[in-house]
């Protein structure tokens, strides 16, 4: 048993994944916008956030996957369309959006809330504002691209991640729907 697995809290969050091929092409799309400010977030952590949980007891970790294990989405694919390049200011971050936020992507997310009540992770009530993260600590203007972003991550199934010094970690997966 290694120390990690003797942590009391860990910090998770519930994502829509990137394909490796997605991963890819969006590192590259970022390389050509030639970045001058921020930490380029590494292309395997890119994901689409669903719900962050924050410091989780890991007694409860069993607990919140059954109360999710029920959510499912009315599409049985999600496709969540990345056409829009971002600064978020206040957070300091470069991000891919949608200029649109699929019904289905906002209901799933309204759902998982729904089954994560129970547990009072509910640290402040943010608005869901989807989006991918290019960079962190960006304090530039948006950068101008010479390809507008067009990135179409599909999803099947939504992800548990633990996130442990700069890394993430798949803890657990569900489909969005049943077969």
């Amino acid at each position: 048993m290694n120390d990690e697995s003797r942590e009391p809290f860990k910090r998770l969050f519930f994502a829509l994944d990137c394909a490796p091929a997605q991963r890819k092409a969006i590192a590259q799309w970022r390389s050509a916008l030639q970045l001058r400010s921020g930490r380029p977030v590494p292309a395997e952590n890119f994901h689409l956030t669903l719900k962050f949980l924050g410091s989780v007891d890991t007694a409860q970790i069993a607990a919140i996957g059954e109360a999710v294990a029920s959510v499912r989405s009315s599409a049985e694919r999600l496709t969540v369309v990345l056409d829009r390049l971002d600064v978020w200011r206040r957070a300091g971050v470069l991000v891919l959006a949608p200029e649109q936020a699929p019904p289905a992507l906002l209901r799933l997310v309204y759902d998982l809330e729904q089954a994560l009540l129970p547990f009072g992770l509910e640290e402040t009530s943010k608005e869901f504002r989807p989006h991918l993260t290019l960079a962190r600590d960006y304090r530039a203007l948006v950068p101008e691209s010479s390809v507008a972003p067009e990135f179409f991550l599909r999803a099947d199934r939504f992800t548990l991640f633990e996130s442990h010094k700069g890394r993430y970690r798949a803890l657990a997966e569900w489909p969005l729907r049943t077969q």
